[in-house]
């Protein structure tokens, strides 16, 4: 069945960096689109940077351009999100979402868009 693990959260100080993973089994990454997303507390789920497209179309949220890069070993089924210069605001729990879509779609890196999670890893920007 499909599984997604993430790993990799933890508590930072503000300025630093975390790299994220999510390691996918039960489907292969060639014929999926596979995302990262968060949850504040109180606050909804929303998408941090999604492969949009089969063909490696990337989406950011706006609040993390320029200092989040999502990246993917298809190989290894294995997808990351590198994090630097995080800032307190970035504090919440990162999920990695994936849904099968076909050759030519594009999806919107949005919460309602992806079938399957994982159960999330707690990301704290403190000092």
């Amino acid at each position: 069945q499909v599984q997604l693990v993430e790993s990799g959260g933890g508590l930072v100080q503000p300025g630093g960096s975390l790299r994220l993973s999510c390691a996918a089994s039960g489907f292969t990454l060639d014929y999926y689109v596979i995302g990262w997303f968060r949850q504040a507390p109180g606050k909804e789920r929303e998408g941090v940077s999604c492969f949009v497209s089969r063909g490696g179309m990337i989406d950011y949220a706006d609040s993390v351009k320029g200092r989040f890069t999502i990246s993917r070993d298809n190989a290894k089924n294995m997808v990351y999100l590198q994090m630097n210069s995080l800032k307190p605001e970035d504090t919440a729990v990162y999920y990695c979402a994936a849904t099968p879509l076909e050759p030519s779609a594009v999806v919107a890196c949005g919460v309602h868009e992806y079938r399957y999670w994982g159960q999330g890893t707690q990301v704290t920007v403190s000092s």
